[in-house]
């Protein structure tokens, strides 16, 4: 016999679970949510971020459709100065604690059960446990389960290192920096960034602007990345000129390329890509944002070393594999390897739909809360799964420069179906989430002269559609094969 019943039994109160709750409430007046997450508080893995960390993308589009996250305005100061503000860690947390707290709840639709695990089940009866007390309560969902934990994100608080660590080596993550100030007669006479990705990016501006001299720095960095260029990703009302431009780059310069490698180098000649050194080729693409303030700060750092993965580090050296590396002695090792999602979780895809269980993934890469809240209006205003699914193909989180025009390809299907649709235009055009729709539908109520930029964009991509989908059919199969 189930301890309550709910309708939606969400697993997950981050970004991806909130957003689909969110949506839902609005979509479905009459369901009941519960929702369980392993925190303490609603944010998902923002709870065990690092301090410092903030969003890559303007504020504009993250979070739920229901509330604003960041003020309109733009920047004055710092990196970002002149573009719109990027929420902060303690915003972010604030942000959906207030959105529990002032929406949720008091829907008296919503259930809220942190600090619990979902243990599983099946045919309608789910059990959950509460970490604390060990109870285990069973759960009778009415219609869905809704699993928010697809990404499995991992942030260096909780991510366990790959490599050795020698008795005496100093060694931090990058939620330890700001407490460095408690250490003034032992503070690091020099600091090595382990990682090449956006964490480790983080970390080496956080250094610089904190006032550690770029020469006490070094980074190990095994490839490099390229980074979408964030001046061209501002909010559409806004600076509806650059996303048309960010567009017209990403369209033209897949048409006329072989490769994936070719295409992101026409995009860094046009500045639409950002690389941190220009005589590197970079490998990797993670669906990084950054400003060309960050790019030139992080240029100062000089001591790079390419050897591979670390795999061990101990006082005065660093070893990768049979190569050892002498390092200044009283060096802090922090670590950045921490793989945003991990490798199962991309391969692992399946269908939105299915039956009795819904999986939150990507219907476009890489807008998450977006994708989320779009899984929730499919579900409240369409009647079957094939339906549901027809309308969102899983989009691939792809991570390599090889396979990235498989997600170009991917969006602008996905574009194409749902605009297709009547109900999911609609949606668009209101949902806060999505990177052009409500701009789109103000400009044409005011009728706004930059449509007439706009709507070039159609024809544009419409024409050199055969060779993008030339390009994104070869890096899927690259894709599909590692």
């Amino acid at each position: 016999m189930s301890d309550f019943e709910t309708d939606y039994l969400i697993v997950g109160a981050g970004a991806v679970g909130l957003a689909f709750a969110d949506t839902l409430l609005d979509e479905d007046p009459d369901c009941h949510i519960t929702i369980v997450d392993k925190h303490a508080r609603p944010g998902g893995h923002w709870n065990d971020a690092y301090p410092f960390v903030a969003l890559h993308q303007p504020s504009a589009t993250y979070g739920v459709n229901s509330m604003e996250l960041c003020p309109d305005r733009v920047d004055e100061h710092g990196h970002n100065a002149g573009m719109f503000p990027l929420a902060k860690h303690a915003e972010i947390l604030s942000y959906y604690s207030k959105l529990m707290s002032e929406r949720m709840i008091p829907s008296g639709r919503v259930s809220y059960h942190p600090l619990t695990e979902y243990l599983g089940g099946d045919v309608g009866e789910h059990r959950i446990r509460g970490i604390l007390s060990g109870d285990e309560q069973t759960v009778r969902v009415r219609r869905k389960l809704v699993d928010g934990t697809y990404f499995q994100t991992s942030v260096p608080s909780t991510h366990k290192p790959t490599f050795a660590i020698a008795e005496g080596a100093r060694f931090a993550i990058p939620g330890d920096l700001p407490a460095l100030w408690k250490e003034t007669d032992n503070l690091p006479d020099h600091y090595i960034i382990l990682g090449a990705g956006k964490t480790a990016m983080d970390t080496g501006v956080w250094l610089i602007e904190a006032g550690v001299s770029p020469e006490k720095i070094g980074w190990v960095r095994p490839r490099d990345s390229w980074m979408f260029n964030r001046k061209l990703l501002q909010p559409a009302y806004h600076r509806i000129e650059g996303l048309i431009q960010f567009q017209i780059d990403l369209v033209e310069c897949a048409a006329s390329s072989k490769t994936g490698d070719e295409m992101l180098a026409k995009l860094g000649q046009r500045g639409t890509m950002l690389r941190l050194d220009e005589s590197v080729t970079p490998k990797m693409f993670h669906f990084a944002v950054i400003s060309e303030g960050e790019v030139e700060m992080l240029r100062r750092i000089e001591t790079v070393y390419r050897q591979g993965r670390v795999t061990r580090i101990e006082p005065g050296k660093m070893h990768f594999g049979d190569d050892a590396i002498d390092v200044p002695d009283n060096t802090l090792f922090i670590d950045c390897t921490a793989t945003a999602v991990p490798f199962e979780a991309r391969e692992n895809v399946r269908p939105f739909f299915e039956g009795d269980t819904i999986t939150l993934q990507l219907a476009q890469t890489p807008f998450v809360p977006y994708s989320a809240a779009l899984a929730a209006f499919l579900e409240a205003n369409f009647d079957t799964d094939e339906e549901k699914n027809a309308l969102c193909p899983p989009a691939p989180l792809t991570d390599s420069t090889d396979t990235y025009p498989y997600a170009v390809m991917a969006n602008l299907m996905s574009t194409a179906i749902l605009s297709n649709n009547k109900k999911t235009d609609q949606f668009n055009a209101k949902s806060r989430l999505h990177p052009t729709g409500p701009a789109v539908a103000r400009l044409i109520e005011e009728k706004d002269p930059r449509l007439a930029t706009l709507s070039k964009v159609g024809p544009k991509i419409q024409k050199l559609m055969p060779e993008v989908v030339r390009l994104g059919m070869a890096a899927k199969a690259i894709h599909e094969a590692s």
